[in-house]
């Protein structure tokens, strides 16, 4: 009966590992072919990049400037401007308005669009730029820069203008949630 146990782990223990080479061999196989596959798409693009820049250097300068307007109106196109303007919602603090917003560039950067904006912001204090430069860079979304600030007071308030350029990547799927940092009048109540 021992012999017996020992002859059967033997013959499954043999056809364990000729099942085991042969599915070695397989994935050498398959292996190689997407190795060539791969060597043969890398030898691909290598030729169509040099056909890439065959064709730029027979453009004209003027073909240059009209493709790469093309390539901005196609950007332009493909940018939400609701969504900018939603996502900027989300990261103001209620104590912040925009002022206004300028559009320097609009690029793609990999598979994603991204926008060089300027853009101003009116607060009656520091504070409140704080928790809104805070808000961006925890958003992912915007990267701010802070470029100028100019304070103004009239005869009722007094408040400074800031001027930011910022870099804003949306992300992927829908806008974000607006704020729930409520403006307030000068009463204290809602607005």
């Amino acid at each position: 009966m021992p012999y017996f146990v020992a002859g059967l782990l033997l013959i499954v223990s043999v056809t364990a590992g000729i099942f085991a080479l042969s599915r070695l061999n397989s994935n050498k196989k398959a292996n190689e072919e997407l190795a060539a596959s791969i060597t043969a798409q890398q030898a691909e693009i290598q030729r169509l990049k040099g056909e890439a820049a065959k064709v730029q250097q027979m453009l004209t300068p003027d073909q240059k400037d009209q493709l790469s307007a093309a390539h901005k109106l196609v950007a332009n196109k493909t940018f939400g401007w609701s969504r900018l303007f939603a996502d900027l919602e989300s990261v103001l603090p209620g104590s912040v308005s925009a002022s206004r917003i300028a559009v320097e560039n609009i690029y793609q950067d990999g598979d994603r669009v991204k926008a060089e904006l300027e853009l101003g912001v009116l607060a009656k204090d520091y504070g409140s730029i704080m928790k809104m430069i805070e808000n961006m860079q925890n958003s992912g979304m915007f990267q701010p820069s802070l470029r100028g600030q100019n304070r103004q007071e009239n005869e009722r308030l007094t408040f400074t203008e800031y001027t930011f350029r910022l870099i804003y990547t949306p992300g992927y799927g829908y806008a974000a949630a607006p704020s729930t940092d409520i403006a307030q009048n000068q009463q204290g109540g809602p607005q």
